[in-house]
């Protein structure tokens, strides 16, 4: 009986709702666009987050990065003789060798030094970053094998001259042939080519001080860290407008890999105290990307809270709209409201009634904003290349909001068409 009850009253809401079909789809809009703004804005501020979130977590989590960085006040204060200046700063084998001997909770700890020169190869010449490394920087930083090998402890004894290339930088200089075992010439000197790589950092950027995503990564060559400090020395050499700056830097990188995520939040201060002990000019920083992380993935749920908060406003209003139109609903039928009472039906029918109507209105915008808000995060995607996710949570949020702003906002309208008067609404013309 009571099903009944329920099936007759939604379909005489419907019914009422169809007999006024535009006023009925335009009321539905403000649900519509509600529902799926606040689907669409999530979906693209969890893309940006996941891609943010993505380049934190392939510097590794159980990582901690040094770098060194020249100091402002150095460059200012640097020696001069003449138009020669030598500038003097940045990490050391020393600093290495510390913190592998002192810091509890070290895995390993992988030195980097990162030469810009131009690589050639017949007539081809290519700007490219010259890595020199140790042969676990396949393993802490992450490259994948393409072809060949990497290097290997071997080279790294005996100051071997070989390399590895990243594909791309491969295919610029390599168009036509097959690059392995090809020599190619970096400054002065010979290489020849043992394997090809594909970074995993990123899939065209590699993270530089203080950013994450900044210069082109795909133009490096890997050479041991020997053979880069017995071929380039320690001393780089730069011409700038008819004078010659010196820069003596015997390390340009330090990733010091912890056992796991617990010894790189206890580290962290260590490494800053032992540092600064050895480093008075603050001639490095520090990056953590475990530290990143957590302050990424905060940061995306306080951009959730502020996007839904603005996009639930739109819901706000098509609510206020709904209870509007209801109310002037009320208005126009409340000598049939006076019928109905004259003949039986009691107030909760008629709260049901009305009540009904607004519930179909919310929960049919619902449906439609839903379907809007998911295809159009696809369609951004699609037209812009920007990331958006869609997740069940904020489609359920969106289409939970939309069904209690019906209920809701269907109240008060509800409830004053059942408190009528039954003779004063037959009265009503």
């Amino acid at each position: 009986m009571v099903g009944f009850k329920v099936i007759s009253s939604v379909k005489l809401g419907i019914k009422s709702l169809l007999l006024h079909k535009l006023r009925s789809g335009l009321t539905m809009l403000g649900i519509i666009f509600g529902v799926c703004s606040v689907i669409a804005m999530l979906a693209i501020g969890e893309g940006a987050s996941y891609e943010a979130q993505e380049a934190i977590k392939k510097l590794g989590s159980n990582n901690i990065i040094i770098r060194s960085l020249k100091p402002a006040e150095e460059s200012q204060k640097s020696g001069n003789v003449g138009r020669t200046f030598m500038l003097e700063y940045g990490l050391t084998y020393a600093d290495g060798a510390r913190l592998a001997d002192t810091i509890p909770g070290v895995s390993r700890v992988l030195p980097m030094r990162i030469i810009r020169e131009a690589v050639r190869f017949d007539q081809n010449e290519v700007p490219c970053q010259v890595i020199g490394t140790l042969p676990f920087y396949q393993e802490i930083v992450g490259v994948d094998l393409l072809r060949g090998r990497f290097l290997t402890d071997y080279d790294e004894l005996y100051q071997e001259g070989v390399c590895v290339l990243t594909m791309g930088l491969a295919s610029r200089l390599f168009p036509y042939q097959d690059p392995l075992k090809m020599s190619l010439k970096v400054a002065s000197s010979y290489y020849k080519i043992v394997g090809i790589v594909r970074e995993r950092n990123t899939v065209e950027q590699r993270s530089q001080p203080g950013k994450l995503t900044e210069e082109p990564l795909d133009n490096n060559i890997y050479i041991p860290l020997s053979t880069s400090r017995s071929r380039f020395g320690e001393v780089l050499t730069r011409r700038t407008a008819g004078s010659f700056q010196m820069e003596k830097i015997e390390l340009h990188q330090i990733t010091v890999q912890m056992k796991d995520t617990t010894a790189v939040e206890t580290a962290d201060p260590q490494i800053r105290t032992l540092l600064k002990h050895f480093h008075a000019n603050n001639d490095y920083e520090l990056i953590v990307p475990l530290e990143l992380l957590r302050q990424a993935r905060q940061t995306q749920r306080i951009f959730n809270i502020v996007l839904g908060s603005i996009a639930a406003i739109s819901l706000l209003v098509g609510g206020i709209g709904i209870m509007n139109i209801m109310l002037a609903t009320v208005t126009e039928r409340t000598r049939e409201i006076g019928v109905r009472r004259a003949l039986g039906a009691k107030k909760r029918d008629i709260t049901a009634q009305f009540l009904v109507e607004t519930v179909v209105l919310s929960i049919g915008g619902g449906v439609v904003g839903v379907i809007i808000g998911v295809i159009t995060p696809i369609m951004v995607t699609h037209l812009s290349g920007m990331k958006t996710i869609v997740t069940v949570p904020s489609v359920l949020l969106a289409f939970g909001i939309s069904g209690a702003i019906g209920i809701i906002f269907g109240l008060y309208p509800a409830n004053a068409a059942a408190q009528l008067d039954p003779i004063e609404a037959l009265r009503h013309e």
